[in-house]
């Protein structure tokens, strides 16, 4: 079976698998980053760790996910709060240069969204389209297993998406950005309005409305309406087979995922009405899916 090498970039960690094409990882390991130090010493520290993996030289190539927009076209990041000693950096040339083997590169939600659509939620679809709710929201689309990246390495920034002009200002995104009205960063600022310092994460909001607290309630279905007109505008443009979503904020997803479907629903054409929404079922979709980038690159 082919075999391929994963690696996720970040800025405190490097994680590095050797990742069978049916998503199997058979060995992983694990190493400080330390980008402080450069980009060339952040790529010996990736080198060593490869080459520390059991098996690495029968891989056929070797895929990196990194936090930020990525130039996919000549393995660089274009812009990064992590690693700002990498950008511009030639990753993918450096790495294929002393490994002599295929080396690509591209945002970490981007190649998680390769991962669920080859191995996990999305598998068997020609259209995917993924989305993370976590901190903030990211979303990338996945057709025929390629990830489009965009011109400029910024496509599926769905965070800035404004679901609401009329909201209050945050931050550098839009007025009424869905990043800013129902990620679990905006669910806790939320919560703690209503209930005061008793509200440390998002799940504290959803385990009241599981409770059937009023005002909790309130919250919730106010995500699940705005994360339904952030859908609806991707579903409009997209008209995807699938959407799979992923990311911390599922773990309170009994008490508003069916409630963003049907609002969701309500909004669409009928036409579109088929497409699935399903969970992200991967443990490991950053890795998994960064491994899937030479092999379902054409």
């Amino acid at each position: 079976m082919r075999k391929f090498i994963g690696v996720d970039l970040g800025g405190t960690n490097i994680r590095a698998a050797v990742v069978q094409e049916d998503g199997k990882i058979l060995c992983m390991k694990k190493s400080e980053s330390h980008p402080e130090r450069g980009a060339e010493p952040v790529m010996q520290t990736m080198i060593d760790l490869i080459e520390s993996l059991d098996g690495y030289e029968e891989c056929e190539g070797i895929g990196m996910g990194i936090p930020g927009p990525i130039d996919t076209i000549n393995g660089k990041i274009i812009v990064s709060t992590n690693l700002p000693k990498l950008v511009g950096f030639p990753i993918a040339e450096y790495i294929g240069n002393h490994f002599k083997k295929p080396a690509y590169m591209d945002n970490d939600v981007k190649v998680a969204a390769l991962g669920e659509a080859v191995l996990g939620g999305g598998k068997g679809y020609p259209i995917v389209y993924y989305v993370t709710i976590s901190t903030g929201i990211g979303g990338a689309l996945v057709i025929n297993q390629k990830v489009i990246s965009g011109q400029n390495g910024h496509a599926g920034e769905i965070g800035n998406i404004c679901i609401d002009r009329n909201r209050e200002k945050y931050n550098i995104l839009n007025v009424g950005a869905v990043e800013n009205e129902a990620s679990g960063t905006a669910i806790t600022r939320k919560g703690r309005e209503v209930f005061g310092d008793q509200i440390t994460n998002a799940g504290d909001v959803f385990e009241l409305a599981r409770k059937g607290d009023e005002k909790a309630l309130k919250i919730v279905d106010d995500m699940a309406y705005d994360l339904a007109m952030m859908f609806c505008a991707i579903g409009h443009i997209i008209d995807p087979h699938v959407f799979v979503v992923g990311g911390g904020v599922m773990k309170g997803k009994d008490v508003f995922f069916e409630k963003m479907e049907k609002y969701y629903r309500d909004m669409i054409h009928v036409g579109m009405q088929p497409v699935i929404f399903t969970q992200a079922v991967l443990e490991e979709p950053g890795i998994m899916g960064a491994a899937m980038l030479p092999m379902t690159h054409k």
